[in-house]
Order: structure tokens, then C-alpha cells, then sequence
């Protein structure tokens, strides 16, 4: 049998001498050598195979007869510490239902739910509240909003480098106690600022004289709770860092390769339930008078300015819900039964480049590792372009996430609260069901690396297709008194104020849309110029309005009055809203379709113990180049079609009252557009760039540093025949 030289060689010679593996035979006179696949692959040479009797233990046969032996695991895979489900010595039977990688996916997303109903749900829709009763500017409360991301930011790439080798589930076991403890932080200013002092109802009909306020500037004592809420979004965001880097590692290592989609979809899924949960749960609290825990009742109701709801009652269920979590994840093991047997089974697909170095398999146990293990990535092209196509993404999400109910209710004339749930309706199932979709997909085709990728560039496709709805769903400004329209052939265009309401003596800052009678909005019923109103009829009605030109019917009232005006908007006369919905819809699902299938491909294209680094990373970037600057960018955009500002009794501009439609639409598009084509760009190229090992050496998925022999396959079937 000297002629079968190297037959008895593994077909995967471990890192380590003492722990060799067998594949099956290769194909018959193929003889190949594939080093590690972080080296260079063109330098290598084929590596001559050990002689047999030199070989530290005795050959494996590739094929096991029947009542041998199980062959020994790899050493690598002793990294994987399985337990049973408990806390020392004490693992109660009933808990070890829940020790499947079900049970702890149900875990993580009622934690990425509580995550999302706090961070983007409470936070968002309690933040008009929070600035009048803690006398805040708008600027200081986008600085509470930021703190999340920037909390983020500073903590993702420590706690995913040094979280990767560490216990994960007790990381998810911190991130629930520090999510539950900033929802707490952040209702305490409830409990120490005093109950709420009602101020004096402000006119707003036309009335000589009127009191006007001064142009004076005070500090107030509340300010000082801003800290308090900053501080609650800082200890939100450092809960939030291991739950989509560590969590979302832990669930791909939990799971075979084809099943990993399904489950991050999933779990992803639940993290855009999570603000619609939040939405909805703080409108209804938002009915609620805000000191009610105190006994304290009001006669004024939501339609009054003054009202201010309960906004801090979310904030305390959902740190009870975190809570709750902490016990569960502080069970879990640090790898749930079976992993190493999955992780036995994966072929790796990390990308193969001449710039990657090579990693031992201590490398990532020490601080010191860290910068090589940054620069390693950062060298990856084929992940910083996924990387880069997330980010582009995540600033035209996240924009419209925070601006589409603005478009709404300007384009189509509907009421903040009425553009605010279409807008939820839209974004929040398209974005759950492109999330699922996406991962569904890629897990019933059972889709390689690369092919997860041409899947997201089609999807990225499609959503630029439809991004132009913008284009054909627009409408006209209705006529609107002193903007586009004159008062009774008076006044100038771009002059609030005419003859008609010019003793009136209004306050521009105080926008209340009134409709008039003949068919044109006004910025109030001052600006309207009327001076009697009937508050008990809903919507409330106006009378005597010296600047409505009176050329329709009379209405009269139940008291008797005629009224000229109502208030609120007047109705609009475009039906484009309904055909906007379901292609906006549309191109929501194909948006998000995309998200899980990238976030896979990120896993696959760098090397295994990277994989939570690589996310810490993404999500660093995603947020600095994506999330912040998105909001802004949209801002700044929309505030460049506003034709109507608030100008304060200072001369100080403030909020945009009235935009132009049209342009407002075309702008929109050519953000929605650009931010496509640069997501398609970084998609395409990573394509283009990505090299999988090559054909017929099934790299294990842990035993990524090994070398790959291959045999002849007469060898192998004859000393098999010997043998016998």
C-alpha cells in the first residue's frame, strides 16, 4: 500500500495535530491544498500528505462500518459549552422546553419588542408632551432623541469584540436590566417636577384690544430635567448595543445555515413591531390627563392646548417587561444543545482576499487584539460595501419614518393625528412583512452567500422602481388666505395681515387652520377675522368673520347663529391619497426585503468569530452615516419647500406652517432616488467583489484556519478493500 501514500491522511487537518478530521473522498485524481481562509490562496502550494506512519493517531476510514465507534469532534468545537437551562445545580426539568433555540428566539423578541416600543414608540410620541411641560425647545429635545444613537455608537464595537466570546445570553440578561432601568430613568422627572399648573386659555378669535405677550426670554427650573432624560436614552442605548450584535450572532450560531434567515426575520420583525406597539399604547395613554396618579381631574379636555397626557405610564410598563426578561436570558446556556453539532454541519462562505491576515485561534481573547481585529474588517471590501448599502438605506427609512406623516397630512389635507396613523399603517406591516418575507425566502431556497445578495440587489431594484410614486401621487396646495390666495381681492400674497383682520392685531405664531365658508383655508380664525365662536359643536364653528366672503348658504346653528367658518382643514380635492398608499406600501415591503438577507450575507462574507464585531461595526456606521444624519438631511430638505413660517413676537423663525406640495414631492423623490441608486451601487460591487472559497473544498465552518487536502479516490477504495 505504499503506492496509496497519504491515504490515511484527514481529509481536514485540524489546526491542532491531535484532533484530526475525515470528509468524504474527493474526486478521483484531484489533488489540492487550500490554506486558511483568511491567506493568500494563489501563493499556496499543495501540501504534500503526511505519511501514514507517521500520523499521530490512527486514520479514520471516510467510511465507518457499521457498530464503530463515533468519530471524535474537532477541538475547535470545544469552544462550545452546552448546559442544560438553569442557574448552577438547579435546572428545574420544565425549563428545558425553553433550551431550544425556539424558546430563546421567543426571548429575544419580546426583548426587541419592549426595545422598539420604548426607543422608538414611547420616546417619539411623548416628545411634543415632554417639551411643554418641561419648557423645552425643539432642539433640546432632538438632543434627547440622539442620545440613544449616540450611546449606541460608543459602545458597539467594544461590547461586540469582547461580548463574542463571552456568555451571550447573560449579555441579553444586561441589555434587558439596562433596558428596563433607562425606561425607569426616564419617567422619574413625572415624580419630582410637581403636579402639572394649568395655564390661562389663550383667544384665538379676533378681539380689541388684545393682550400681547412681551418679547422677553426666562429660564425655568424644569430645564434641568433634560439631564434626567438624557440619561435614560444613554442607559437605552447601552441595553440596545448586545441585543442586535450579540442576540443577532447568537441566533446564527444557534440555527443551520438555511434556517438562520428565518429566524433573524423574525426576530427583526418584531424590532418594527415594536414602535407601532409604542405608538399605539402611548396615544391611548396620551388621553389620559397627566396627573392622574395624583387624583387630580380637569375640565378641560384634549382639544384644548393646555392638555397634557400621561405620557410617563408606558415608561413603567415597560420596565416591568424588561425586567421580566432578565431571569429567562440568565438561564440559557452559553450555547443551547446541538450548536456544535450545527456549527460541525455549516460550510464556511467568508469572502477570500489577498488584503485579510491570518488569525490563530486565540486571536480576540485580549484588548490588544482589537485593533487587528477592527483593521481585518475594515479590509474586507466585500463587507464594507453591504455595510455602506445598510447605510444609505437606513437614512431614506429613517426619514420617512419621521417625515412621511408630515407629507401626508400637507399633501392630503388630513389632521396631524389622521396622517400620523396612515403613516403608521403604511410603514410599520410593510416593514414587518418585507422583514419576514426576506428571510423566508432566502431560507425555503436555501440561497448560498452570494446568491443572498443578487436577491437583495433585485429587491433594492424593484423598491427604486417604485420610489417614484412620489411623482404621480402629489397634489396641489388648496387655497390658503394670504399665501396663495387674497382676502376678498385684498391684501397682498405672502401677508397674513390685510385690511379685513388688520385691527385684530393676531399672533402669527398661534397657527389654528380655520376653513372658511367659501372654500379657502385661513391661518386662524383671528387672521379670519371672527369674533364669536361656538365651542360646544364639534368641529368648533365660527361666526361673523369679517374677511370669509360670504357667497354660499347660511348654516344656522343650534344656538341660533350662523356660522362662516369651521375648524380645521378644509377638505381637500385630491384622490391620489388611496393609490399612494399601496404603492408607497409596495415599495416599503421590497425596502425591507432586503434588510435580513443583508444582514446574513454580513455573517457569511466575514470570518466566524468576527461575525459579532462585523455587526458592532454595521451598526455603528448604519447609525452614524445613516439613522442621525438622516432625520437632518430630511429636515433640511422639507424646510427648503416651506413658503409660511412661524415668526414669534422676537422676529425669531421657528416651525414651518405651509410647504409647497409639488416641490415638496420632487424633493423627496430625489432623496429617495440617490439613496436607492448608492444601496443598488454598494450591493452591485459586493457582488462583483465576492470570492467564495473555491469549489470542492467544503471549508468547515468553524475550522476556518485549517488546511484542505484532497485525495485520490482509487487511494481511498482501495485501502478501504484492504482493510476489509
Amino acid at each position: 500500500m505504499k503506492g496509496c501514500r497519504g491515504i490515511e491522511n484527514p481529509a481536514f487537518v485540524a489546526s491542532s495535530p491531535d484532533t484530526p478530521r475525515r470528509l468524504c473522498a474527493s474526486p478521483s485524481n484531484v489533488e489540492v491544498s487550500v490554506l486558511s481562509t483568511n491567506t493568500r490562496r494563489e501563493d499556496s502550494q499543495p501540501q504534500e500528505p503526511q505519511d501514514p506512519q507517521k500520523s499521530p493517531e490512527p486514520p479514520l476510514s471516510s467510511v465507518t462500518p457499521a457498530g464503530s465507534q463515533e468519530r471524535p469532534r474537532p477541538e475547535s468545537l470545544s469552544e462550545f459549552e452546552e448546559g442544560p437551562c438553569g442557574w448552577g445545580t438547579f435546572q428545574p426539568q420544565c425549563l428545558q422546553r425553553c433550551n431550544t433555540p425556539q424558546g430563546f428566539l421567543f426571548h429575544y423578541c419580546l426583548l426587541a419588542l419592549t426595545q422598539g416600543i420604548v426607543v422608538n414608540g414611547l420616546v417619539n410620541i411623548s416628545i411634543s408632551t415632554i417639551e411643554k411641560r418641561y419648557e423645552m425647545k425643539s432642539s433640546l429635545t432632538g438632543l434627547i432623541s440622539s442620545s440613544y444613537d449616540i450611546s449606541f455608537c460608543l459602545l458597539s464595537l467594544f461590547v461586540s469584540f469582547f461580548g463574542e466570546r463571552g456568555h451571550k445570553p447573560r449579555w441579553l440578561a444586561f441589555a434587558s436590566f439596562m433596558i428596563g432601568l433607562g425606561a425607569l430613568v426616564f419617567s422619574l422627572p413625572k415624580f419630582f417636577s410637581g403636579r402639572y399648573q394649568l395655564g390661562s386659555l389663550f383667544e384665538d378669535t379676533c378681539l380689541t384690544p388684545k393682550n400681547r405677550t412681551s418679547c422677553t426670554t426666562s429660564s425655568s427650573s424644569l430645564f434641568n430635567y433634560l439631564y434626567v432624560f438624557i440619561l435614560g436614552q444613554l442607559l437605552l442605548g447601552v441595553g440596545g448595543t448586545p441585543l442586535y450584535t450579540l442576540g443577532t450572532a447568537f441566533i446564527d450560531d444557534s440555527v443551520p445555515t438555511h434556517k438562520s434567515s428565518l429566524y433573524i426575520g423574525i426576530g427583526y420583525s418584531m424590532s418594527v413591531l415594536g414602535p407601532a406597539v409604542g405608538y399605539v399604547l402611548g396615544g391611548q395613554l396620551l388621553t389620559m390627563y397627566i396627573d392622574v396618579d395624583l387624583g387630580q381631574s380637569t375640565d378641560i379636555t384634549e382639544d384644548d392646548p393646555r392638555w397634557l397626557g400621561a405620557w410617563w405610564i408606558g415608561f413603567l410598563m415597560s420596565w416591568f417587561l424588561a425586567w421580566s426578561l432578565i431571569i429567562p436570558f440568565s438561564c440559557f446556556p452559553k450555547h443551547l444543545p446541538g450548536t456544535a453539532e450545527i456549527q460541525d454541519g455549516k460550510t464556511s462562505q467568508t469572502h477570500q482576499s489577498n488584503s485579510l491576515q491570518n488569525t490563530d485561534g486565540n486571536f480576540g481573547q485580549s484588548f490588544k487584539d482589537f485593533p487587528a481585529a477592527l483593521k481585518n474588517l475594515m479590509r474586507n471590501t466585500v463587507f464594507m460595501c453591504l455595510v455602506l448599502s445598510t447605510c444609505s438605506e437606513a437614512l431614506v427609512t429613517t426619514g420617512f419614518a419621521t417625515f412621511l406623516p408630515k407629507f401626508i397630512e400637507n399633501q392630503f389635507g388630513l389632521s396631524s393625528s389622521s396622517a400620523a396613523t396612515l403613516g403608521g399603517a403604511v410603514l410599520v406591516p410593510g416593514a414587518a412583512l418585507g422583514q419576514i418575507l426576506g428571510g423566508v425566502l432566502v431560507s425555503k431556497f436555501k440561497m448560498t452567500c452570494k446568491n443572498i445578495m443578487k436577491f437583495a440587489l433585485l429587491t433594492s431594484v424593484i423598491a427604486l422602481t417604485l420610489s417614484f410614486v412620489f411623482l404621480y401621487a402629489n397634489c396641489e396646495n388648496e387655497p390658503f388666505a394670504g399665501v396663495s390666495e387674497s382676502y376678498n381681492r385684498t391684501g397682498e400674497l405672502g401677508n397674513l395681515t390685510a385690511p379685513c383682520n388688520a385691527n385684530c392685531h393676531c399672533l402669527r405664531s398661534y397657527y389654528y387652520p380655520l376653513c372658511g365658508g367659501d372654500g379657502v383655508q385661513y391661518f386662524s380664525p383671528c387672521y379670519a377675522g371672527c369674533t364669536n365662536s361656538v365651542s360646544k359643536r364639534h368641529p368648533k364653528v365660527y361666526y361673523n368673520c369679517s374677511c370669509i366672503e360670504r357667497k354660499i348658504e347660511i348654516t344656522p346653528t343650534p344656538s341660533g347663529f350662523a356660522f362662516e367658518a369651521k375648524a380645521g382643514k378644509c377638505p381637500t380635492r385630491c384622490a391620489n391619497l388611496p393609490i399612494f398608499l399601496v404603492i408607497f406600501f409596495a415599495t416599503i415591503v421590497f425596502t425591507f426585503m432586503a434588510g435580513t438577507p443583508i444582514t446574513v450575507s454580513i455573517l457569511r462574507c466575514v470570518n466566524h468569530k468576527q461575525r459579532s464585531l462585523a455587526l458592532g461595526i454595521q451598526c455603528m456606521l448604519l447609525r452614524i452615516l445613516g439613522t442621525i444624519p438622516g432625520p437632518i438631511i430630511f429636515g433640511i430638505t422639507i424646510d427648503s419647500t416651506c413658503i409660511l413660517w412661524d415668526i414669534n413676537e422676537c422676529g425669531i423663525k421657528g416651525a414651518c406652517w405651509i410647504y409647497n406640495n409639488i416641490r415638496m414631492a420632487h424633493m423627496l423623490v430625489a432623496i429617495s432616488v440617490t439613496c436607492k441608486v448608492i444601496t443598488i451601487f454598494f450591493i452591485g460591487f459586493a457582488i462583483f467583489l465576492y470570492k467564495p472559497p473555491p469549489s470542492g473544498t467544503d471549508v468547515p465552518f468553524l475550522d476556518q484556519n485549517t488546511v484542505v487536502t484532497t485525495v485520490p479516490l482509487e487511494c481511498d477504495l482501495k485501502k478501504i478493500g484492504n482493510e476489509d
